[in-house]
């Protein structure tokens, strides 16, 4: 037995009305712009991932802040596991020179050089 989810009238070959032209282009519609927000989020969540990753290296004294950024980029959340796993751990102290955050076990700010 041969199972159809096409509407009956499409399955027995009759013509379309207008309204169920409308009810389809409708249905589509309605499903494109979910499909095209979804991957907006998807792509604005990305960018604000590889955003954080390159201001946590930089701001933990790493040289390859944009090879990391790269990494998680291009792996997605392996990368990401790779990268938090990596990293030089410890508190992120705000520098009294510059503002910016920094280890607070590092000798000194990777931003400005000052102890």
């Amino acid at each position: 037995a041969v199972v159809s989810f096409l509407p009956s009238k499409l399955s027995a070959q009759e013509p379309l009305e207008p309204n169920d032209v409308e009810a389809c282009a409708g249905g589509c519609g309605a499903c494109s712009i979910v499909v095209i927000v979804i991957l907006i989020v998807i792509l604005v969540l990305n960018i604000a991932l590889l955003v954080w990753v390159a201001r946590d290296a930089k701001a933990r004294g790493m040289d390859s802040a944009v090879l990391w950024m790269f990494l998680v980029m291009f792996t997605g959340l392996i990368g990401l596991m790779i990268y938090v796993l990596s990293c030089p751990q410890g508190n992120l102290i705000q520098c009294k020179h510059c503002g910016n955050k920094r280890l607070q076990a590092g000798a000194i700010c990777p931003h400005c050089n000052n102890p």
